[in-house]
């Protein structure tokens, strides 16, 4: 058990201790329950010493933790709160403290479909009450991008499930290209989010390679309970490590890019990198950068390129510069230019 988690412990049996004001209070009894609340919690014997207990009860009545507990002695050896009906449980929250639960539930809310986060749903309901109660016009600080009509969702739940208990998956899935809907059984490593879409990354029974499937392209999905899961080693931070988004392609398909910044987008690429790989090997005279990236030349890489618009030029590789080129000319003709 975590030494802070230990601490906190033991502020809420002194707190309970003295907020029974039938008992007198001696260091030694506070020294016994705390030491018995560590054995409740650990399953094994605690002793806890008296040092502790004392640097715990000068915690307690710092502003270090927003306790201030008014913890007094009297007839010189008992202790007690100098204030009735004290208890570090009702400790006012700071308008800091407000802003940062408000925060924290409006993300949480982002993944309330999720089981992992719908179980928080009685804790967020008291700190919302508590929040309330505090604060009646607390409006969000942050903002957060999402779209409630997203499709494949509804799959969040089942998909991260099936992950966390290790239960194969019958899909139902149809890509944007497939003429038809495909029924096959997959085993799920992971769940991925990519530009506000989400995706589930494993391996489809038969195929020995690693495949990606988008949540709003799944028809349906079913769990194959008769089908043993075979766990295998996945390291996504090792599977993504050269690439933009979620296409991941093989190592011969990783290249050296070059790309020329104007520069009004230069501190925006620069505070932002495109790829962990970035790092910038050139300035030109007018301001613009020169930045390389070692990626996987993906359609996320050109998406991204394209974004810029005139802002980002393409020098090297030759591939990628002819793909940029070519994709900028039909745009210019879907204008009716020539």
């Amino acid at each position: 058990m975590a030494t802070n988690k230990n601490a906190l412990i033991r502020y809420r049996t002194i707190d309970k201790c003295l907020q029974n004001t039938g008992r007198k209070w001696t260091l030694e009894d506070l020294i016994d329950y705390c030491s018995d609340a560590l054995q409740e919690y650990e399953g094994k014997d605690s002793f806890v010493s008296k040092r502790t207990v004392q640097l715990d009860i000068q915690t307690m009545r710092s502003d270090k933790l927003g306790y201030n507990a008014p913890i007094e002695v009297y007839q010189r050896k008992f202790y007690r709160y100098s204030i009735p009906n004290f208890s570090i449980t009702d400790i006012p929250l700071t308008e800091m403290d407000l802003d940062i639960l408000t925060e924290s539930m409006e993300m949480l809310r982002q993944f309330k479909n999720v089981s992992l986060f719908s179980e928080l749903n009685g804790v967020i309901q008291k700190l919302e009450d508590k929040i309330f109660r505090e604060s009646k016009d607390q409006s969000p600080i942050i903002h957060l991008d999402k779209n409630e009509q997203l499709m494949g969702l509804e799959h969040l739940d089942t998909i991260y499930q099936a992950i966390l208990k290790q239960i194969v998956l019958t899909i139902c899935y149809q890509s944007f290209k497939a003429k038809a809907p495909t029924e096959f059984t997959f085993t799920a490593y992971i769940l991925k989010e990519f530009n506000n879409r989400w995706f589930v990354v494993g391996e489809k029974k038969g195929e020995n390679k690693i495949l990606t499937l988008a949540l709003d392209r799944i028809i349906s999905l079913n769990f194959d309970i008769d089908t043993s899961y075979k766990k295998k080693k996945f390291n996504a931070d090792k599977y993504y490590k050269n690439t933009i988004g979620v296409t991941v392609l093989r190592d011969d398909n990783i290249e050296d890019i070059e790309l020329r910044v104007d520069k009004t987008n230069a501190p925006y690429v620069m505070s932002k990198p495109f790829h962990s790989s970035q790092e910038m090997i050139g300035e030109y005279p007018d301001g613009a950068i020169l930045i390389k990236l070692r990626v996987h030349h993906n359609y996320e890489l050109e998406r991204l390129i394209l974004g810029f618009g005139d802002s980002i030029t393409v020098l090297k590789p030759r591939r990628l510069k002819q793909n940029i080129k070519k994709k900028v000319r039909k745009s210019y003709e879907n204008y009716g230019l020539t």
